[in-house]
């Protein structure tokens, strides 16, 4: 096919399509000496490249959404939240189950129902006995120990008393009762706290752990346990051992104690 000079000014001077467009370099046009004629700079592809069509997508690949996907992720995520929340519940339950290291670190219940940390006693020697305001062992108890709390001294010692009625009907009172009927017949001046119990499912956690140390529960009332300054159960007594065996040990004790304090000084 044959074209005329006017036609092919005609094609020259009309545009390109779009798909053929070129975009201009910024480099200027260069004369190549060996091909004899101008090299004209290079055009830039109109496609775009991988990065420019990350920019443009916002930096991830615009995939059509699977249903089947999105349902495996929130099974996925829900599954994972599930287990966290199990974790934790479990950490919970071991930390709230877990026992105190002495017997000091408990909480009980005064004879008014008031709470009373043990910490108050740390350092100090205790000897904890499960107390009964009718039985054949109260009289001479309550004296004797009342005795013993007096001659060594709240500073270093004190007589924990902790009424329960487990042993026949030796203590039916209240524990308003209780500590009334020991301060006003027996004359008792160390602490008296709310009843309780020392036995079963039900037994007082700070009792249960005296217990537990020597592994012997009271088969009577007045069994006494004597406790260190750091709150461990070094001894007991049973009911029928009187007053005087505890008083040696006790005064032991408590003589370790005075002097520890001085040494420190």
């Amino acid at each position: 096919m044959k074209f005329d000079a006017e036609h092919r000014t005609d094609l020259l001077q009309s545009p390109l399509p779009p798909q053929f467009a070129m975009r201009p370099s910024s480099q200027p046009a260069r004369l190549n000496p060996t091909a004899g004629h101008h090299s004209f700079p290079r055009t830039q592809s109109i496609i775009p490249s991988k990065m420019e069509a990350l920019e443009v997508l916002g930096g991830y690949p615009n995939k059509p959404s699977n249903p089947r996907s999105r349902m495996v992720r929130v099974l996925l995520s829900m599954t994972v939240v599930m287990g966290c929340l199990l974790m934790l519940h479990s950490f919970l339950k071991i930390a709230m189950s877990r026992k105190p290291q002495d017997f000091y670190s408990f909480e009980v219940k005064d004879a008014k129902g008031k709470s009373v940390s043990l910490e108050r006693y740390r350092g100090k020697a205790s000897l904890v006995v499960n107390v009964a305001s009718h039985s054949e062992h109260t009289d001479n108890n309550y004296r004797s120990l009342q005795e013993l709390h007096r001659e060594l001294g709240t500073s270093h010692f004190n007589v924990l008393a902790f009424p329960c009625g487990q042993f026949g009907d030796t203590e039916m009172g209240t524990s308003r009762d209780i500590e009334a009927n020991a301060k006003n017949t027996h004359g008792v001046t160390f602490p008296i706290f709310s009843k309780i119990k020392i036995m079963g499912s039900e037994a007082e956690p700070a009792f249960k752990f005296i217990t537990d140390s020597v592994k012997k529960i009271p088969k009577w009332n007045f069994w006494k346990f004597l406790v260190n300054p750091e709150g461990q159960v070094v001894r007991y007594w049973k009911a029928e051992e009187p007053v005087e065996s505890v008083r040696q040990e006790a005064t032991a004790m408590v003589r370790q104690i005075i002097l520890k304090k001085r040494a420190e000084l």
